[in-house]
């Protein structure tokens, strides 16, 4: 920046450009000040203070380039540079029209023999917004501190209280870091004196070698699914699944353990029948009540065509069986009804658009833990197709020869409704064989009301109709 020529030229001993140049490096402003404190000369080291208008403060008293609170400060400055007293910094603000006051931080000095002072000033803006800067990061890291915390106390209440056992274990040592009092309890132990024992501790070998694959596994994908195994001390047997997660630069495994009861809190059903029904050719699938799938075999796995038992979890069995919603839903009114359904025939719908014509027989137990239903799903494609196959060949062709034998004798517009009734009547049949002769639901799967399915049985002679039997309200 430059600074205005003095009158004689020099400031002190230096010439004014040596000046100019030593105040530009030494400060953000520099001020050379008369006797009387009047500034005669401005030197900028600053962009900045360029854009507060510094330039206009020539010829004024420095007094007044400050606010009202900074004045006797500039007096103190000003007296300090005279004197041979001690020299201090101090904080003075310059107001501005953009905004905010300027802080600038200054020191007086006096040079030459006119009792000229040149005040060296540093702004404090930057200093000020690294403090606020400071500040907020500071507020920032507090907030996170404090909402870890609570997140903290959140995962340790649940953890405590939590019914199901959980076991945190180390991936790198596989000791136990931690235990809640639930899994202490299940393992005989106080959940303090689980920590730090290695794991798989105290089962048997074949459920050792299971538990390794198991952490395998979830190592490798990120979980393990259930899996039985059984303490070697009293053979009880337990369900166990563990997930791996991060924290801090190392892996831990979260194992839940749930202990295996059948249904009066006894032994819990023999592997062999599991084995059983995981590897029988016709589907077999359990739901909870409303026809969500808890699990399935291998067999219906194939038949829905997707690529595992977990992909059918949690999804309503409706998503793969039955024609219609009314189709499903006649099945499981059936089942809540008579506790139990056999040989419902049906389709099966695969997730990349086959069908199979199946039977299914299905039972409630309400009472189970959980409640749920069991169906067995058989494919009977063949069978359905060779029993269709033989019902076209004695009825279809029959009665087109029958409607053929009428052309010449009545109106196209005749022979178009004898065809319609024929078609009728065959869908009303087929309705009622599907919903074994349930009128209700076969009028729900026509899209009929009951008072007309009831006039259509009546017409077509359908159904073991009374000629007195009362046709309900619609």
């Amino acid at each position: 920046m430059s600074v205005s020529t003095l009158p004689n030229g020099r400031l002190g001993s230096l010439d004014a450009e040596s000046a100019a140049d030593l105040i530009a490096a030494a400060a953000d402003v520099a001020l050379v000040l008369d006797g009387d404190g009047v500034i005669r000369d401005v030197a900028l080291g600053s962009e900045d203070m360029l854009l507060e208008g510094c330039r206009k403060w020539i010829g004024q008293p420095w007094a007044e380039t400050v606010t009202v609170e900074s004045r006797a400060k500039v007096e103190t400055l000003l007296r300090e540079a005279t004197s041979k007293a001690e020299r201090r910094w101090r904080q003075v603000n310059h107001p501005s029209s953009r905004g905010s006051d300027v802080p600038v931080l200054y020191s007086a000095v006096r040079v030459g023999q006119n009792g000229q002072v040149v005040a060296f000033g540093r702004d404090l803006r930057p200093n000020a917004q690294l403090q606020q800067r400071l500040v907020d990061a500071q507020q920032s890291m507090e907030r996170d501190y404090w909402r870890l915390r609570h997140v903290e106390t959140r995962y340790r209440l649940l953890f405590m209280s939590s019914l199901e056992a959980v076991l945190i274990i180390d991936a790198a040592t596989q000791k136990i870091v931690e235990a809640n009092p639930a899994a202490g309890e299940l393992l005989g132990e106080n959940a303090r004196k689980v920590v730090g024992r290695s794991f798989p501790e105290g089962f048997d070998t074949e459920s050792t070698s299971t538990i390794g694959l198991l952490l395998a596994r979830a190592r490798a994908v990120g979980r393990g699914d259930d899996t039985r195994v059984r303490l070697s001390s009293d053979a009880r047997e337990f369900l166990i699944a563990a997930s791996l997660f991060s924290q801090e630069n190392g892996s831990f495994f979260l194992v839940r353990l749930a202990p295996v009861r059948g249904d009066s809190g006894e032994a819990a059903v023999p592997r062999s029948i599991v084995k059983v029904m995981e590897s029988l050719p016709d589907g077999f699938v359990v739901t909870d009540l409303e026809g969500q799938v808890i699990t399935a075999n291998r067999a219906f796995v194939d038949l829905a065509q997707t690529v595992s038992e977990a992909q059918l979890r949690g999804e309503s069995l409706e998503r793969w069986l039955g024609r219609s919603g009314v189709d499903f839903s006649v099945l499981i009114g059936s089942i809540r009804q008579h506790g139990s359904v056999r040989l419902f025939s049906t389709v099966l719908r695969g997730e990349h658009g086959a069908t199979s014509d199946v039977e299914v027989s299905a039972v409630s137990v309400p009472h189970g833990e959980p409640p749920c239903l069991g169906f067995t799903i058989r494919d009977v494609g063949r069978r359905a197709a060779s029993s269709v196959s033989a019902r076209v060949a004695q009825e279809l062709p029959r009665s087109a020869n029958q409607l053929t034998e009428l052309v010449g004798r009545v109106s196209l517009k005749e022979l178009v409704r004898e065809s319609t009734d024929l078609i009728e009547k065959l869908c009303i049949e087929a309705a009622l064989e599907l919903t074994r002769d349930n009128r209700a639901s076969a009028a729900e799967m026509l899209g009929l009301s009951r008072q007309s399915l009831y006039v259509k049985l009546r017409r077509y002679g359908l159904g073991d109709l009374g000629p007195d039997e009362p046709e309900p309200a619609t």
